[in-house]
C-alpha cells in the first residue's frame, strides 16, 4: 500500500483514528476527515510528529457540498484517491418508541447518508481510473437486533446494503466495495454506553435480560484490530474480495 492515497472519515478518535495511524505507517498519505476541527487538529499533530503522511480536513460528511469540496480539495492537494474508508458514525440509544426525531435523523445523516456522500464523491473519480477500494466500517448490530439501538442497527443495516450494491455495480471498473462489522470495541462509543460497570466487563459478560450475549472470546476488540481488518480489505492481498461483509466482534454474533 506504500505510496498510495486514502481518505478516512471519523478520523479524530477511536476505530477511525487507529486506521489512519496503521495506513500512514504502512506509507499510505491519509487525508483525516473528521466534524470536529480541535479534535482532528490534536489528533493529526500527534500523527505528523510521529513522521507520519497525515493531513487534517475538517468537513461534515453530512453535507453534500461540504463533502464535494472535500474531495476536490483532497485530489488538488493530494492526488487521486486510491483508498476510502467511511468510518464516521454516531450513537444514540433508546427504545425505539422513545427515540426523537432528532435521535433518527441525526443517526442516518452521519452513519448513512454520510456514507453515500463520501462514498458517491470518491467513487465517482475512481471509476474512470479504474482503480481504488472502499470499506464502510459498520457494526454486528447491522444483522442482529439489539435493545435501545434501533437507530443505530437501521443504520447500520442500510449503510452495509448500499456499500455491496455500490460494490456491484462498480466491480466491472476494478473498484472493490467491503464492509468491516465491529463488535464492542473499546472506543468513547462503547464507553458512553455503561455507567454502572465498566463498558469492557459489561461487553464480556452480556446481558441476558436484553438478550444480547456476551463475548466468546473474553475480551472487547482495541481499535487496532478494527483497523487491521480494514486494510486487509483494502490491499492486493484481498485483491479478489467484494461486496463482503467481516464481521469482528470476537464471537458476540455467534458467527452469524
Amino acid at each position: 500500500m506504500k505510496g498510495t492515497i486514502a481518505l478516512v472519515t471519523g478520523a479524530a478518535g477511536g476505530i477511525g483514528e487507529a486506521v489512519v495511524r496503521l495506513l500512514a505507517e504502512r506509507g499510505v498519505t491519509v487525508a483525516a476527515v473528521d466534524l470536529d476541527p480541535d479534535r482532528l487538529t490534536t489528533t493529526v499533530d500527534k500523527l505528523v510528529a510521529d513522521g507520519l503522511a497525515v493531513h487534517a480536513h475538517p468537513a461534515d460528511v453530512s453535507s453534500s457540498t461540504e463533502v464535494e469540496a472535500l474531495v476536490d480539495r483532497v485530489e488538488r492537494e493530494l492526488g487521486p484517491l486510491d483508498h476510502l474508508v467511511n468510518a464516521a458514525g454516531v450513537l444514540r440509544l433508546a427504545d425505539a418508541r422513545a427515540l426523537t426525531d432528532l435521535d433518527w435523523s441525526t443517526t442516518f445523516a452521519v452513519n448513512t447518508t454520510g456514507v453515500f456522500f463520501v462514498s458517491r464523491a470518491v467513487v465517482n473519480r475512481m471509476v474512470p481510473r479504474r482503480r481504488g477500494a472502499v470499506v464502510t466500517v459498520a457494526s454486528n448490530a447491522a444483522g442482529t437486533a439489539r435493545s435501545q439501538m434501533a437507530a443505530y442497527a437501521a443504520s447500520k443495516a442500510a449503510t452495509t446494503a448500499f456499500t455491496k450494491c455500490l460494490g456491484l455495480e462498480v466491480a466491472r471498473h476494478n473498484i472493490r466495495c467491503n464492509v468491516v462489522a465491529p463488535g464492542s470495541t473499546d472506543t468513547p462509543m462503547l464507553h458512553g454506553m455503561h455507567s454502572a460497570r465498566s463498558a469492557a466487563a459489561a461487553s464480556v459478560a452480556g446481558d441476558p435480560g436484553a438478550y444480547r450475549a456476551g463475548i466468546p472470546l473474553g475480551k472487547v476488540a482495541r481499535p487496532e484490530d478494527i483497523a487491521h481488518s480494514v486494510a486487509f480489505l483494502l490491499s492486493d492481498e484481498a485483491g479478489h474480495i467484494t461486496m463482503h461483509s467481516l464481521t469482528v466482534d470476537g464471537g458476540a454474533t455467534l458467527g452469524v
